[in-house]
């Protein structure tokens, strides 16, 4: 369990109010995931253990990344009264991370019982002073950013971390596995194995690893050859770094030659450009997604050099880097 003391996560029959803070440009699978398990535990309990509402930081409805608009409570301070408020946020983190949303946060924060923040919602906090001395995760193309930016935080790599009076999920699944977790302190393993098995989805621990955060063993999908699963993964694994393709085969007792036959039949590509691919998407989202520079951005998807970065860049999307570029707050 990955926890430190935190009144909210000790047995209690009182309801739990809590205000969902939802920054525009989020995902709405990131929001279900907070609320649908509190719904499905209502009504496992027959009774409001849990009471939700939604707001945003000017009240009006929330742009969410899927197309709809949320609709909201009010401004943030009608999250008053709510012993837990929880922020979720997903892209366009400059332009939604507005200086008066972080003075409203910073004045607001005594009045909560814990805060948390999901998906990217850590950054949103972090600016705001309010993970200072504690440790917290965010999604793991964060996590180094994020370590980086704010060393006075412990950045953890684990799906969701409660320190104290402070809640991190990073992302929509370990949001899932977080409210578990809290209906399972609150209220037993009964009740939680019921939402759980509403869903269909068995919850993991707090402190087990994010995909892509850390190597895991490889699951293939249905029908692959485990050894593609597990070159998919080392791929994954280091953008950074990128073995050969020799290097590649090697590792799963293939020939260089049946590596690529074994890709082509189930991908319906090569091993190197599956891999450049990968590299590339990775660099589209730091350039969308961060101000690092083009120098960093290469560095960091394995290029030996921007120009580099650039040609194949073009080549892949028929713009230039620099065109994906938003500016910056």
């Amino acid at each position: 369990m990955t926890m430190t003391e935190n009144v909210l996560f000790s047995p209690s029959a009182d309801r739990l109010d809590i205000a969902v803070l939802v920054l525009p440009h989020c995902s709405i699978l990131e929001v279900a995931s907070l609320l649908d398990p509190l719904r499905a535990a209502n009504r496992h309990l027959g009774r409001e253990a849990f009471r939700f509402r939604i707001v945003t930081p000017d009240g009006r409805p929330a742009p969410l990344t899927c197309g709809i608009e949320l609709p909201s409570s009010g401004p943030l301070p009608q999250a008053q009264g709510a012993a837990l408020l929880m922020v979720v946020a997903g892209y366009r983190l400059a332009e939604v991370t507005t200086r008066p949303l972080i003075r409203d946060l910073r004045r607001m924060a005594p009045r909560f019982g814990a805060i948390g923040g999901v998906d990217a919602a850590p950054w949103v906090l972090a600016r705001a002073g309010l993970l200072d001395g504690h440790r917290a995760t965010v999604h793991w193309e964060d996590l180094e950013d994020l370590a980086h930016a704010h060393p006075q935080i412990t950045v953890s790599p684990a799906r969701f971390v409660v320190d104290r009076t402070r809640l991190t999920a990073a992302g929509a699944a370990p949001a899932y596995d977080l409210m578990l977790h809290l209906i399972r302190a609150r209220h037993g393993a009964g009740v939680a194995r019921q939402v759980a098995q509403s869903f269909l989805h068995p919850p993991r621990p707090g402190d087990a690893p994010q995909l892509g955060a850390t190597a895991l063993p490889p699951r293939p999908e249905p029908g692959q050859d485990p050894r593609v699963a597990r070159v998919l993964a080392r791929m994954e694994a280091t953008l950074d770094a990128p073995d050969s393709m020799a290097n590649l085969a090697a590792e799963v007792g293939l020939s260089a030659r049946r590596l690529e036959s074994l890709f082509r039949a189930e991908l319906g590509t090569t091993p190197g450009a599956h891999a450049l691919g990968l590299r590339l998407a990775a660099a589209r989202r730091m350039l969308t997604d961060t101000p690092h520079s083009m120098a960093e951005i290469a560095l960091r998807c394995g290029f030996s050099s921007p120009a580099t970065l650039s040609r194949a860049f073009r080549r892949a999307f028929a713009c230039a880097p620099a065109s994906l570029r938003r500016p910056r707050a």
